[in-house]
């Protein structure tokens, strides 16, 4: 009798581990993956970049021009007078200083819609996993770089990259 309530005791305590335990088991998803590889990704991706390219080749030309107008002037140094040769090089100086500006500030634009298309990303990213939870029966999604180890049965990033692309075309950057 007594052996009978260990058994029984031991069964319903595992089935209770069991239950609570394994079907609890957290999947997970690569957003950097998400985020590079679905479709809006990689449209975000591809304008930022080209805003970055055509504003580096506008900087570039004025480099170049800047360049050359400080060998005009290293040119004009001995026959010009040092005072007008003062004036170019201020003006030199100022054109430079303008032009480190324009890179700053085209770098930083660029860093600020990069983060705002991983913003607008994330947040359509929210409700497409969670009715992904819902219809799977899924209790918890942890980002992948915050895994050491794991079965990929538990990847879902493919899935969810699927119907991120279904539902989300592009992001809206401007």
């Amino acid at each position: 009798m007594k052996f009978n309530k260990i058994i029984i005791i031991t069964s319903i305590f595992f089935f209770f581990f069991q239950s609570n335990v394994f079907s609890d088991v957290p999947y997970y998803v690569d957003f950097k993956y998400v985020l590079n590889k679905s479709e809006a990704g990689k449209k975000a991706q591809a304008y930022l970049k080209k805003k970055l390219d055509d504003g580096a080749k506008k900087i570039k030309k004025k480099e170049i021009a800047i360049q050359e107008e400080e060998k005009k002037i290293i040119q004009q140094k001995k026959v010009i007078s040092p005072e007008e040769y003062k004036k170019k090089v201020k003006s030199l100086r100022e054109k430079v200083e303008s032009l480190q500006k324009e890179r700053s500030s085209l770098l930083s634009s660029v860093s600020k819609e990069r983060s705002k298309a991983r913003n607008e990303l994330l947040k359509n990213l929210n409700p497409i996993i969670q009715d992904y939870m819902k219809e799977k029966n899924i209790r918890m999604v942890l980002d992948k770089k915050s895994i050491l180890l794991s079965d990929e049965n538990l990847d879902i990033t493919q899935d969810i990259v699927k119907v991120l692309n279904s539902k989300l075309k592009s992001i809206k950057l401007n």
